[in-house]
């Protein structure tokens, strides 16, 4: 029923010399009941592609449909969508009853169906003993919850979450998070989830699309992701701390990198020029001596808690590495060595940032 299609859409701002494209020929299949969310960092295009499906932005080129249907200048009103914005747009002088059953009574819902669909969404989101209370009596997590109480009572074939989480603090937007999951669990409504917290992403999405530039860098679920990721761009944007990325020179003895040569723990996919990837908690522990080890000089160490980021530099390279907050931190100057399993590397072309495959 609320597939999403979207075949080549793009979007150019201006015209002639002061054209500027920001959404380059994108498509995507979003399945009915399917929850993805669109990430990347700001200037994007994530929220003008999201906008352009809401209909509050023309599209230049391609084409979009909502259920089969195209609605490539249909208006919003006419999409059968309902969206969640940043700033929750409430109506201060009405309360939360009235805000949530206002769309309704401009489209001439009856009164007891009215009535009906409010309490049930306010039930489902833990509202119910705040139906009188006004905008200005409620916390910032509550005032969400309201506005999308207000866009489930419309009942719509798709949801549309512009970035509605960036203004709450970090232990609200966690609780939050758990209550869109478990809304889609129940409603099972097609849903498009906007942001540029890879957090946020991860936990909710069952595909992402990573954004860059106003193009597509990987469509997949967050394990695909972050454990194949297509680019550099996906590499040191998923994940954090990000993808350790060293640039060398692969050879039949090992990798290259500045005036020292890696040990490989397998073949590189080819010689010559690549970008080596590893993420910080990916490593094994070695030995001074060890033929098959990298040894990392320790500059840092930060305590996160149930886990350390130790921050050094391979061969002149910058690396991070991850370990358990319970284990004795090195200390600065110290040398740490390393075992890379063939397994967790990955390989890019540096020219072009997308992903080599490794030799099987």
């Amino acid at each position: 029923m609320g597939a999403i299609s979207l075949k080549q859409v793009g979007k150019t701002y201006g015209q002639g010399a002061k054209a500027v494209e920001a959404i380059e020929g994108v498509d995507a299949e979003i399945n009915d009941g399917e929850f993805v969310v669109i990430v990347g960092p700001s200037g994007c295009g994530k929220s003008t592609l999201l906008r352009m499906v809401a209909g509050l932005e023309d599209i230049t080129t391609g084409q979009i449909a909502i259920a089969g249907r195209v609605v490539n200048g249909v208006d919003p009103t006419d999409r059968d969508i309902a969206m969640v914005f940043q700033n929750y747009a409430l109506y201060p002088h009405f309360n939360v009853f009235d805000n949530m059953a206002y769309g309704l009574r401009i489209r001439k819902v009856p009164k007891d169906e009215v009535q009906r669909r409010v309490e049930k969404a306010a039930a489902t989101l833990e509202l119910s003993h705040l139906l009188e209370r006004k905008p200005r009596q409620l916390s910032g997590g509550q005032r969400q919850r309201v506005a999308m109480g207000r866009a489930i009572v419309r009942q719509p074939q798709v949801f549309l979450f512009d970035e509605p989480l960036s203004n709450l603090d970090a232990k609200l937007r966690a609780q939050t998070r758990l209550e869109i999951q478990k809304l889609h669990r129940g409603l099972g409504v097609t849903s498009l989830f906007v942001t540029h917290d890879q957090v946020e992403a991860m936990t909710l999405a069952q595909r992402m699309i990573v954004m860059n530039a106003g193009r597509i860098e990987q469509i997949g679920t967050p394990e695909q992701v972050y454990g194949a990721p297509a680019t550099t761009f996906v590499a040191s944007f998923i994940g954090s701390p990000p993808m350790n990325l060293l640039n060398g020179q692969a050879t039949a003895a090992g990798f290259e990198l500045g005036t020292q040569l890696l040990p490989l723990p397998g073949p590189a996919p080819r010689h010559g020029s690549l970008a080596l990837g590893l993420r910080p908690e990916h490593t094994e522990p070695g030995t001074e001596g060890d033929p098959a080890c990298w040894p990392l000089r320790v500059d840092v160490v930060e305590m996160l808690g149930a886990e350390r980021l130790v921050h050094g530099h391979l061969a002149g390279a910058a690396f991070t590495l991850r370990i358990d907050g319970t284990l004795t931190p090195p200390h600065p100057g110290q040398t740490l060595y390393l075992r890379a399993p063939a397994e967790r590397l990955h390989w890019f072309d540096p020219s072009t940032g997308q992903r080599v495959e490794a030799a099987r």
